[in-house]
């Protein structure tokens, strides 16, 4: 083959693998732009109806024969500001928002525990996926805690600036965030940030993942001590048997498997 003859089929090459790059390049801007349509779309929605106050009014509750309606309970009534969105998918477990960080999106829950890994709010295949909990959590009548997972996304989306909190800078200026459910607008404190991983079955460390319930002031005071060891910088804030808490949980790439994760507690204004 001739000198020509090369240099016209390396021309070639590199022009079709410019080509497939493009058109991947263009891909992963079409599904990131849709995506943050999405995204954008369900926040606009939230500050318009968090500019309004109240609930939904609940449907009239019979009262039976004989009963004073003073003892009769009612089921618990959705806030006015998520009405609309359960309508649309009776998935939508609550809403989390971080000040300082683009994290205002919605809280999924539903029989899979990997539906919402791939799927957006609206039930679309999607490699961001949805900030979800796992059936095993009850976020209306909680437990101890509460895991909500999230996509450590490389453009920033989902969970992929919760590692600003690596920073005490950023925890101090953002010490506080924001989990309501469907029913109920929640606080909560940073109590710890650490980074860990997921370990085999048999490993006997501490899985902060399996922790969901501490029945006896022990088993709480295992997960607490834990947590406070792993994290990064002492945050100041306490916490005793009887708190509740969320921890948000992302991927991490210090080490196979790893994990970056954040415990807050949660406080009454």
């Amino acid at each position: 083959m001739s000198h020509r003859r090369i240099r016209k089929w390396i021309r070639g090459c590199l022009l079709s693998v410019m080509a497939v790059c493009l058109i991947l390049m263009a891909r992963s801007y079409y599904v990131s732009s849709e995506q943050e349509i999405q995204q954008s779309v369900l926040q606009e929605r939230m500050r318009q109806e968090r500019t309004e106050e109240g609930a939904v009014i609940p449907d009239t509750v019979a009262v039976p024969s004989g009963a004073s309606s003073s003892v009769v309970s009612q089921e618990p009534v959705v806030l006015s500001k998520y009405a609309s969105l359960y309508k649309e998918n009776s998935d939508l477990a609550g809403w989390l928002t971080i000040p300082g960080m683009v994290i205002d999106y919605p809280v999924m829950q539903c029989g899979d525990d990997e539906y919402y890994l791939h799927r957006d709010f609206d039930k679309k295949k999607s490699k961001y996926g949805c900030l979800y909990v796992r059936g095993r959590a009850d976020v209306n009548t909680p437990g101890t805690n509460v895991i909500i997972y999230g996509h450590n996304m490389k453009d920033g989306k989902m969970f992929g600036d919760l590692d600003l909190y690596e920073q005490k800078s950023f925890f101090r200026k953002h010490p506080k965030i924001r989990f309501d459910t469907l029913y109920e607008e929640r606080t909560y404190e940073i109590l710890a940030v650490f980074r860990s991983r997921v370990y085999d079955t048999d490993d006997n460390v501490f899985k902060y993942y399996q922790f969901y319930e501490a029945e006896t002031e022990k088993e709480f005071d295992e997960f607490y001590k834990n947590i406070k060891k792993l994290s990064l910088y002492d945050t100041g804030v306490e916490a005793e048997f009887g708190d509740t808490f969320i921890t948000l949980s992302t991927c991490a790439y210090h080490i196979k498997d790893g994990r970056f994760v954040v415990v807050a507690k949660r406080v009454t204004e």
